[in-house]
């Protein structure tokens, strides 16, 4: 072969690292993730970070057929607010938050957590921070960490950018197993409260508010009470406390939707029974200001604004009347502000239309 290229210099030897790979950048990333995760295993942990696949002691005592109930998801186009702002920790806890959520209302606790972290160069200090948001999530809801994947893929992601997955498995026993089969005509909906977007609508939100109207991350908003970002960013609010105690104290619970992209409707529809409807009234309810904003912002009809968003409703109790008192105390406790969204009744003559908004 020739020992010189085309323009008549000699090459200089090729390596990993010049092709945009630098192993030592994910090792000492790889170091960082063991001592942040180390803080989240449980005892029921039988591996450490680093082994070619994570072990986890899969006996459940008291559990007469323990269920295994898991979920992927991401943090969508949240993540170009933590590119823009250099504020990485908080998408983590939102991955964590949101999975946990999605295996919750099948009445699951959660067992074990792994990531997905791409990038097209790693950046120790970003992946590091980001990575700290999924142990803290973690060590809050006592899901052991026990691994995931780092990878550095050159020409791939934009500049400073990154993606971001999240892989969860929880337990149920099969009894307790919550499938929204029980719901019934006569059921409450109670609705518990969102902080904000959550991790859904966020390119449409980011599209209205900085296309369309031209504004800016670091604006001070008063009717926000904080900057744009610190509002779109707050983080994704965790249900598992109050839906733990509800689980404790033996409050009947009909079914559980948690409100992401497709808002109420497109996710409480997914457990209301053929045969019947959920008629959902959002009339006396006030979501936060965030959504009125987007909404002014960006001249979004009210329709789309549902279609998008979670409004103001993170997640979705359906209950027999008799239990919505202790359900809803429960929720309050645990700093939810509980409201009562409406009812299930029979369908109406051949409707599929599983949920009506009024």
């Amino acid at each position: 072969m020739p020992d010189e290229n085309k323009h008549g210099t000699k090459p200089e030897a090729l390596t990993y690292a010049s092709s945009g790979v630098d192993i030592e950048a994910g090792a000492e990333v790889v170091s960082r993730i063991k001592d942040m995760a180390r803080t989240t295993f449980t005892k029921e942990t039988l591996s450490d970070i680093g082994s070619f696949g994570a072990l986890f002691d899969a006996s459940f005592p008291g559990l007469e057929k323990p269920t295994l109930v898991s979920s992927a998801d991401g943090v969508g186009t949240k993540l170009k607010l933590a590119f823009a702002t250099g504020k990485h920790h908080t998408v983590g806890e939102d991955l964590v938050n949101h999975c946990i959520n999605d295996i919750l209302v099948q009445g699951a606790r959660p067992l074990f957590f792994l990531d997905y972290f791409a990038t097209g160069k790693l950046a120790p200090d970003i992946a590091a921070e980001t990575i700290s948001g999924i142990a803290n999530a973690c060590r809050k809801t006592g899901t052991a960490f026990i691994g995931g994947e780092t990878a550095e893929m050159p020409d791939f992601y934009q500049p400073g950018e990154y993606d971001l997955a999240g892989f969860i498995v929880g337990v149920v026993d099969r009894g307790a197993l919550i499938d929204g089969s029980a719901i019934k005509a006569g059921d409450k909906l109670l609705a518990l409260s969102s902080n904000g977007l959550h991790t859904n609508g966020f390119s449409l939100a980011r599209r209205a508010l900085f296309e369309e109207a031209g504004r800016t991350y670091d604006e001070h908003v008063d009717e926000l009470g904080s900057t744009i970002a610190e509002a779109l960013m707050e983080i994704h609010t965790c249900y598992l406390g109050a839906v733990s105690e509800m689980q404790s104290r033996k409050a009947a619970i009909s079914g559980m939707a948690h409100i992401t992209g497709g808002g109420i409707a497109g996710n409480l529809s997914r457990i209301i029974p053929d045969g019947l409807q959920a008629k959902v009234d959002l009339s006396g309810s006030e979501p936060p200001v965030i959504f009125k904003f987007i909404q002014r912002c960006g001249s979004l009809a009210g329709a789309e604004m549902f279609r998008a968003f979670n409004m103001g409703v993170g997640y979705v109790i359906a209950c027999p009347p008799e239990s919505l008192s202790d359900i809803k105390q429960i929720a309050s406790s645990h700093g939810h502000g509980p409201f009562e969204i409406g009812e299930v009744v029979k369908a109406a003559g051949k409707s599929n239309q599983k949920v009506t908004l009024g």
